[in-house]
């Protein structure tokens, strides 16, 4: 009796992660969150020590940056349910144990410099970010995906570099020098985790083209970051979206466009049937995307030509 396609994958694929993971542990540098941390800023706050309580006037972020990294910390905070998850799709034996593991070490960390560094710049509420964190882990996380490992490993692939971009942006935006570096310090890592999903997912291409194809169609049209869940999270990812932080133009051109091309998908010659299909799906999905993002910049574009009248005049 033949294996089942994702018991198969995972038996052929498996001397891959073992080299992805050691190419990343080669490459993985060691750092430690509180060194990213300006401590000296720090005082007590209201509450059994007795310190002072937190004021709007305490943050100096913009909304913009601040916003972006109270999602960008309440995603990283759901990393029990990101574990599970990934744990469901690749299996806990082998290097596969291993890699899920380490990824899951890494994000921790992230989470943590970022709370620190928010908590002691005073830069949020830090009650309502609490509260905040506490919602959104008791709403957990399900995989839109499910156990599927094609389209687990699909959505990752896409899914570390938004974040890295987010990342990224949100660093510059903070108009803070420790903050961006602290971010881009965690970008890093984002972008090594992408590098071993999308050398994953180029294996298994060249295993099984055409369901790879469709389950990276699949993920593409359906994509949500995973923070989605986040109460509030259409009108701060509107927020992130109007000062450019993280946008459709962003998602097509920095996300989508270069993984799709690392795969070149659309220059292989061995897609049939419904490979070839999704495709074309995918061709005219993310052609779809390009106009939305167009509009959407030209609306931006226009809002923004307009306050700047209005504060000229």
């Amino acid at each position: 009796m033949p294996l089942p396609l994702q018991t198969k994958l995972m038996l052929d694929l498996e001397p891959v992660v073992e080299k992805e993971l050691d190419r990343h542990l080669s490459m993985a540098k060691e750092w430690f969150p509180h060194q990213y941390v300006p401590w000296g800023q720090g005082r007590d706050f209201d509450g059994p020590l007795g310190g002072e309580g937190w004021t709007p006037e305490d943050s100096k972020l913009a909304v913009e940056a601040r916003e972006s990294l109270i999602v960008n910390l309440l995603t990283e905070d759901n990393l029990p349910g990101y574990h599970r998850a990934i744990a469901e799709v690749f299996g806990r034996d082998g290097a596969w144990g291993t890699w899920v593991n380490r990824w899951t070490a890494e994000e921790n960390r992230h989470g943590i410099v970022i709370r620190d560094y928010l908590t002691v710049t005073r830069a949020v509420d830090p009650i309502a970010l609490e509260r905040a964190r506490m919602h959104h882990m008791e709403e957990g996380f399900e995989a839109a995906h499910g156990t599927e490992f094609l389209h687990g490993a699909a959505y990752v692939s896409f899914q570390e570099l938004a974040t890295r971009v987010a990342h990224r942006n949100t660093g510059r935006a903070s108009g803070d020098p420790i903050c961006e570096q602290m971010l881009a310090r965690v970008a890093a890592d984002e972008n090594l985790h992408m590098i071993f999903y999308r050398n994953l997912m180029a294996a298994a291409m060249e295993i099984a083209p055409n369901e790879t194809a469709r389950a990276i169609t699949e993920v593409v049209k359906a994509f949500q970051m995973p923070g989605h869940g986040i109460d509030g999270f259409l009108r701060k990812s509107v927020i992130i979206a109007n000062a450019g932080i993280y946008d459709l133009r962003l998602h097509h051109d920095d996300v989508l466009i270069p993984v799709l091309r690392k795969w070149g998908l659309f220059d292989r010659t061995d897609l049939t049937g419904d490979g070839d299909k999704a495709r074309d799906e995918l061709a005219e999905y993310l052609e779809h995307l390009d106009t939305q993002a167009r509009k959407f910049e030209e609306r931006r574009d226009a809002r923004r030509a307009r306050q700047a009248a209005r504060r000229s005049g």
